[in-house]
């Protein structure tokens, strides 16, 4: 790939005193986020992009830790020296969302009212309530407005919230594989994903870590069912087609197609680091998402609280048939109607919704020369 990787890194874990009330009318006393950051933050402190994570992200967006060297970042592809994300000229910040499972408070850190893990009794938190603990970040960096903020999937909608609650604090959105809000079929999904774990024998009502139990069975279940989601029928199709793993059939329920190998793979593996009470957290951030609401549903309205100076990048992939391109071009049409200055790519790739996390030439040139133009 071109350009080079940030090497090694390490996390931070900061604490924030200040009391947070969220979007459901529930106050935390107090939280910890875990972050990471590549790059040197200039005198200006003009220099920096956030960079939001999707469903099943967290912080470490890139490089890999000096004890894992098999720990690649999740978007390792894009971010250091020479690379679009460049760390010769930008402050990157990656940060896990409160109610994620990976150092940030959330469902498996104590309860200090309780000395107990939170697990069900967390509450559920909103993209605006991630978007205001990402301003409290940029505060205590001393970061005034991100030269970017930038996000694929439910990290755009944070991109996306952030020009509508925070416009004067961000010069430029990178909106990518993203929606103005959910389609009824993907809250759908979602649901089922969710009763997967909910039906779980192992979930205890979200307190399963109190019984020494995981609801490991619906949390593999739900992650299938979104890999699926996330891939395109061709992919699938040019991967695995009807291949067999045995020359026959078996005749009973066990594995036979090289399809389901894969699917139980993904959902094992899942479903060894992620946390089950945290997934529904995020699946339901997902399907409250909605800035037009308290606009009446006007799109338009709602985007022309932006700062019309910002830029925004908007980008889509022709084989993304859970966040399709129809959906990206709603929200360009609501930038436009504004007068907001917007670029738009409708990206050629066969791998679904997953493409923007691939290692594209043309992509990466696409979102590398948006930000080559970003003023510092």
């Amino acid at each position: 790939m071109p350009g080079q990787s940030v090497g090694v890194v390490q996390a931070q874990h900061l604490h924030f005193a200040q009391p947070l009330t969220l979007r459901s009318g529930a106050t935390l006393p107090a939280y910890d986020l875990a972050v990471e950051t590549y790059g040197v933050l200039n005198a200006a402190k003009s220099n920096a992009i956030l960079v939001c994570h999707a469903l099943s992200g967290h912080h470490h967006v890139a490089g890999h830790y000096a004890d894992q060297p098999q720990n690649v970042g999740w978007w390792d592809n894009i971010v250091g020296p020479g690379r679009p994300l460049d760390t010769d000229r930008f402050f990157i910040v990656g940060v896990n969302n409160l109610g994620g499972c990976h150092g940030s408070t959330g469902p498996t850190t104590l309860n200090p009212a309780t000395g107990k893990p939170w697990g069900a009794d967390f509450p559920i938190v909103a993209v605006s309530d991630w978007v205001e603990t990402q301003a409290r970040l940029a505060d205590r960096f001393g970061i005034d407005a991100w030269a970017a903020v930038m996000g694929g999937s439910l990290g755009g909608m944070q991109a996306l919230r952030w020009t509508i609650s925070h416009p004067a604090r961000v010069r430029n959105a990178l909106i990518i594989a993203s929606a103005p809000k959910l389609t009824a079929q993907n809250i759908a999904f979602n649901d089922v994903a969710r009763q997967a774990i909910l039906t779980d024998p192992d979930f205890h009502g979200g307190h399963y870590y109190e019984h020494g139990a995981r609801p490991v069975r619906g949390l593999r279940l739900a992650r299938m069912l979104g890999h699926i989601t996330y891939l395109s029928d061709d992919q699938m199709g040019e991967k695995f087609g009807r291949e067999l793993r045995h020359d026959r059939f078996t005749f009973d329920y066990d594995v036979q197609f090289e399809v389901e190998s894969y699917l139980r793979y993904q959902g094992d593996k899942f479903a060894g680091y992620f946390d089950a009470n945290t997934y529904l957290l995020m699946t339901k951030a997902l399907d409250y998402f909605d800035p037009a609401r308290l606009d009446d549903g006007d799109l338009v309205r709602a985007i022309g609280r932006s700062d019309p100076k910002t830029g925004f990048f908007v980008a889509s992939f022709s084989t993304d048939w859970r966040f399709s391109p129809a959906r990206s071009r709603e929200i360009v049409a609501a930038l436009l109607a504004n007068g907001r200055q917007v670029s738009y790519a409708e990206i050629d790739l066969n791998f679904g919704h997953d493409s923007f996390l691939m290692e594209d030439a043309h992509y990466h040139a696409l979102v590398g020369a948006f930000l080559g133009n970003i003023t510092l």
